[in-house]
């Protein structure tokens, strides 16, 4: 329990769920019991995405709790955005609803952040207790995404993470973002860090992870990327591609120039057609920079819409029982 004196944690806990109708009771329980135990002021926000079994009747009977039902399956970034936009307290705790996740840690990671002035701390699955394949598509993902994306995190798919909540002032989730939120977060500045979880073997569900959702993160890994080096000066990319093929074609006419000159018969060769493609492709290249800089500016001045529509919201107090 809280010692007298401590100030009272604040927590908006946001677990997305699929079709997971066998494990969101028990994962409620174990969530209330550690908060409960610790003292915590709290909310648990679950996000049934699309689920076509029992989980939504199952979720409207638990206490206390908040539901939120999307319309249909949007994914596990969107209901997992949808879930942080809700949450209202100073802490925000992200993690999966198949039981796999240990609430048990929630008190470390909270501990964690508070002691070394962090903003989000992501949970690191040392001893995983997933399938062999499973294992060896993320270490792939996270070997490419620290050579790309440098975030110091040894295990960024890990959903079990600590946030404050002023990190997703200015944020978005999409596509399969989740899975990056720290390397964003580190591009804005925000202090992040990592401690060693207990992964717990699915006991019961179906996991949802397969090689259509490992090409998406792999593409969403190069996307962060481009966000990282380009969000803010396009033109640094498609401009500096352009000048550099622009020049390229103006040398290659130089040098046709130069054979003219000498009488060579140029009726034959590729460079007068090699010229023209590289200098036009160079000067399409710049103005697409340029209309990008132009698009990225309106884009940053207005708000941006979210890819996915919430059909019910669902509220069950605290029960004084």
């Amino acid at each position: 329990m809280k010692q007298k004196g401590m100030t009272m944690k604040t927590l908006s806990i946001v677990i997305p769920v699929f079709n997971e109708a066998k494990n969101v009771e028990k994962v409620h329980q174990e969530i209330v019991d550690v908060c409960e135990t610790e003292g915590y002021d709290y909310e648990i926000i679950f996000i049934d995405d699309g689920s076509t079994d029992a989980t939504i009747d199952i979720l409207k009977r638990l206490s206390p709790v908040k539901v939120i039902v999307m319309r249909k399956n949007f994914g596990q970034t969107a209901a997992m955005d949808a879930g942080i936009k809700h949450a209202q307290y100073e802490y925000i705790i992200t993690m999966d609803g198949d039981l796999q996740n240990d609430p048990k840690d929630i008190p470390r990671l909270i501990r964690h952040l508070e002691e070394n002035h962090l903003d989000i701390v992501s949970g690191w699955r040392d001893q995983r207790k997933d399938k062999i394949s499973k294992r060896f598509a993320s270490r792939g993902a996270n070997l490419l995404r620290t050579l790309l994306l440098k975030d110091e995190i040894h295990d960024s798919g890990c959903s079990l993470k600590i946030y404050k909540k002023k990190c997703f002032d200015h944020i978005s989730l999409y596509g399969e973002m989740h899975r990056f939120i720290p390397a964003i977060l580190k591009i804005k500045g925000f202090k992040i860090g990592e401690i060693i979880v207990n992964h717990r073997p699915r006991i019961a569900g179906e996991t949802k992870y397969n090689w259509k959702r490992t090409v998406k993160g792999f593409v969403d890994i190069i996307s962060v990327w481009f966000w990282n080096k380009y969000a803010v000066r396009p033109l640094h990319l498609l401009g500096g591609g352009g000048l550099f093929i622009l020049l390229t074609g103006l040398l290659i006419s130089l040098y046709t120039f130069i054979l003219f000159l000498q009488g060579q018969d140029l009726s034959n060769t590729v460079f007068p057609l090699l010229a023209v493609f590289l200098i036009t492709t160079g000067i399409q290249l710049f103005i697409f920079g340029l209309l990008a800089d132009i698009i990225l500016k309106i884009y940053f001045e207005k708000t941006r819409d979210v890819a996915y529509s919430i059909k019910e919201y669902i509220e069950n107090t605290k029960s004084l029982n």
